[in-house]
């Protein structure tokens, strides 16, 4: 296997990184993209190693925050915690949800952003997560933040967070337009919210017909994802976007206008047109790749097996592919 840790002498952090943090993972070769099979097992390497992750490791879980996203930097003193917040702020902002919608939170990790939604907007959330350990968690840290004491017992029962609500579903996103249309489950939606979770379904066509399928009449689909930008070289997607998609076990990364393509054959129209915050949302990465300088953490990822390493590896081609300007982030708003 060659090594290919040279790559990352070819780009200068941001200026928000720290260029003195030790490099732990130079010592440990970066795997070579690994094509997936099917679907089917993509989504089981996807699985497989979540549920590792969060039941042997809670360093690595928490690198990334409660809201598992990235965070909307604008000052240089912000911390993780609060540009994770602004972002919330920013989709809310540029979508005008209403206070009290009913939201789908598509792809909610250990639910930050729904119990965030719930607490601070009034809505009632259902956050829905293909793996069952981040349902238990999500359930435990909500049951925590209501002071009930106790998760919930049932995916239909809501837990009172402020004025809103909020409630959790194990359910594979590419389900969920079947789910949400067969008794007892049947519900529409003012919001279909995801962010970060679009660029990890394999069928993006079907995502976009089902929730303007699980819309209501002036609903809106919020979309905070990432992206490859318009028109790489193949050189450039081989160098900067493969190390992505293999460590972060994604389909093939689109283009921002991929995404408006699909949202108009599935009858929505453009709300808020992608609105690009690459440069503000990059020190994301900086971080996470502060917190991952951990010998025992490495040694974790290396029990792992290759997705392991390639996982934290590509935390070093986040921070290549946005100073390159070959990864990017945006993030956009439709409407029924």
């Amino acid at each position: 296997m060659d090594h290919i840790n040279s790559a990352s002498d070819h780009f200068t952090p941001s200026p928000s990184g720290n260029s003195s943090t030790q490099d732990v993972g130079a010592k440990y070769e970066i795997p070579a993209p690994q094509d997936f099979t099917s679907v089917e097992a993509l989504k089981d390497r996807l699985l497989h190693g979540t549920d590792l992750v969060l039941q042997q490791n809670d360093r690595l879980l928490m690198s990334r925050g409660e809201h598992i996203h990235h965070g909307y930097f604008l000052e240089p003193t912000d911390s993780k915690e609060t540009a994770q917040t602004r972002l919330i702020d920013l989709l809310l902002e540029r979508s005008g949800l209403p206070v009290r919608s009913v939201v789908l939170d598509v792809g909610c990790g250990i639910g930050g952003t729904t119990r965030y939604l719930a607490k601070n907007h009034g809505c009632r959330v259902t956050g829905l997560t293909i793996s069952g350990r981040q349902v238990e968690l999500a359930r435990n840290l909500t049951a925590k933040e209501a002071g009930t004491g106790s998760e919930q017992d049932h995916a239909s029962e809501f837990t009172r967070l402020g004025d809103g609500e909020a409630r959790f579903v194990e359910l594979d996103a590419e389900k969920m337009g079947v789910y949400f249309n067969t008794v007892p489950n049947k519900a529409t939606f003012d919001c279909v919210w995801i962010s970060e979770a679009m660029s990890h379904l394999p069928d993006k066509r079907l995502f976009f017909q089902n929730a303007s399928k699980l819309l209501k009449p002036g609903g809106k689909l919020v979309v905070a994802d990432w992206f490859k930008a318009e028109g790489l070289t193949a050189t450039e997607i081989k160098a900067d976007i493969k190390p992505i998609e293999d460590g972060m076990l994604l389909p093939p990364l689109c283009e921002p206008s991929e995404y408006l393509a699909l949202a108009g054959d599935a009858g929505l129209t453009i709300f808020s047109a992608p609105f690009d915050i690459s440069k503000e949302v990059s020190k994301t990465w900086d971080i996470s790749w502060s917190l991952v300088q951990s010998p025992a953490l490495w040694a974790f990822a290396l029990s792992l097996g290759r997705d392991g390493i390639a996982f934290l590896q590509s935390f070093r081609a986040m921070r290549r592919g946005y100073a390159n300007g070959t990864f990017r982030y945006a993030v956009m708003v439709f409407g029924k």
